[in-house]
């Protein structure tokens, strides 16, 4: 990603671009096209080859098959091994696009996302007029496979991050970790990790032929086991090379490791792709124990019904209390008139050109719940409507540039309380513009949280003129 790369504007590719190569499982080899498509498409896969070309959208309620990779499938047509490909959009930041390919299967080029990631640079990622919607959670979301030894959790948090952990009882991988703090890194640190796997496993494969399209370049082989010489006949011979051999650290000399903890590293792409299926863009912290793709799909499924279910409350904004604000009381004393027992917002934490978040700790020593319900203590909701429109205020007079500025009301819409605000409560003042600022008329929608929930909402009409 650039340094002018807008996350929170819709992506897709400046141009059309293809590669081609063999499908690790089938052995076919595809010809793969990734094309430029709207806002609000998504990613989508097209199978060229097939009658009616049929598209298959990446949604994790269309994973037909988690054995060895992850598939998609509607009705007869399916594509295989989709992680490695999403994770390069992800990391990347393209969020629409259309994946044509004729054949069964994404190419497994090297076993990692970096060929995908270059070839994305090659088209140009385009920055589309479309806001991302990027999803929140308000609480933890946990899942446990008793019988996999896997359990994943995804935590609140203001950036979307991945940690993984390994641990396969193989002296030769010991146990690993792998983290990813923000997605700017996924190029450098991740993209290049190749896929790895037993040799046990390898040999089950081959006996069975399910690596067709298996190169031992494409592949890190973990030695877990004593191998007789013959053995290392046949895998030669399998992989077309003269000899093969075991290397000190318990790897076949098919590849120099590009990381320490590189199948830790792959384990964390693994998870960036196949969450990729929940279809959203969510900011979490995401912790995987032992993660592999059928865990990874029935965690995005839940991630997904989550977000269904709380749609409503898409983009409540995330307040952690020890990041500093972007304005503090003293800087929101300067730019608004408004002073104790009136001044209802009490710092800013977040401020654009077109939306701004602001904090009300309200307690029990307010003014007004003297008078207001004084056995029964609820935020009267006028005023709450008053803490929007100065939050909302120190928006519109922020994009006024040089000097002083007032704003008056001049209407309230589609006012609705859903929720008392009593002691104790945090709101989360959240004021984005309707429309641009035109001749000193500023139209925002107000949104007030409490505890990750709409507590109030309204349409705010306001006049600013200079003081």
């Amino acid at each position: 990603m650039n340094a002018n790369f807008n996350p929170d504007k819709q992506h897709t590719l400046a141009s059309e671009v293809s590669i081609s190569g063999t499908g690790l499982h089938t052995g076919i080899l595809v010809d793969m096209t990734l094309k430029p498509a709207n806002a609000g498409f998504g990613i989508q896969f097209q199978r060229i080859d097939l009658p009616n070309q049929p598209i298959i959208k990446a949604d994790c309620d269309l994973v037909t098959d988690t054995s060895r990779g992850t598939t998609l499938q509607v009705g007869d047509a399916k594509v295989s091994t989709v992680e490695h490909v999403l994770a390069a959009l992800v990391g990347m930041g393209v969020d629409n696009v259309l994946v044509g390919l004729n054949g069964p299967e994404i190419p497994i080029m090297d076993g990692s996302s970096e060929p995908f990631i270059e070839l994305i640079e090659e088209a140009g990622v385009q920055e589309q007029d479309a806001t991302k919607s990027w999803y929140s959670l308000d609480e933890n979301i946990y899942h446990y496979d008793e019988g996999k030894r896997v359990e994943m959790v995804a935590l609140p948090s203001l950036e979307y991050q991945i940690t993984t952990l390994i641990d396969f009882n193989s002296p030769v991988l010991g146990t690993q970790h792998a983290g990813l703090k923000t997605m700017k890194d996924f190029k450098a640190d991740i993209a290049p990790c190749r896929t790895f796997c037993f040799l046990h496993e390898l040999e089950m494969l081959l006996e069975h032929n399910l690596v067709k399209g298996g190169d031992i370049n494409n592949a890190i082989v973990v030695v877990d086991k004593p191998v007789t010489p013959e053995e290392m006949t046949r895998l030669a011979k399998a992989f077309n090379r003269e000899k093969i051999e075991i290397k000190s650290e318990g790897y076949l000399n098919n590849l120099e490791l590009r990381f320490p903890n590189e199948p830790a590293r792959h384990k964390l792409l693994d998870v960036i792709g196949d969450l990729a299926l929940i279809g959203y863009p969510i900011k979490a912290k995401i912790i995987a124990n032992r993660p592999g793709h059928s865990t990874n799909v029935d965690f995005a499924k839940k991630i997904k019904q989550y977000i269904k279910k709380n749609k409503h409350v898409k983009d409540v904004p995330v307040y952690d209390p020890s990041r500093p604000p972007v304005f503090d009381l003293e800087h929101i004393k300067k730019t608004l008139p408004h002073r104790y027992p009136f001044l209802l917002v009490d710092k800013i934490i977040e401020l654009t050109d077109t939306r701004i978040i602001g904090i009300k700790n309200v307690t029990f020593n307010e003014q007004f719940f003297q008078g207001h319900f004084p056995g029964n203590p609820v935020m009267p909701g006028v005023l709450q409507i008053e803490a929007l429109a100065q939050t909302g205020g120190i928006l519109a007079i922020n994009n006024m540039g040089e000097g002083n500025y007032n704003t008056y009301f001049l209407k309230i819409d589609n006012c609705k309380f859903k929720q008392k605000v009593v002691p104790g409560d945090t709101m989360i003042l959240k004021m984005e513009l309707a429309s641009p600022i035109r001749r000193g008329i500023c139209e925002m929608k107000g949104t007030v949280y409490v505890a990750g929930k709409v507590a109030t909402e309204a349409d705010l009409v306001a006049q600013i003129s200079k003081a």
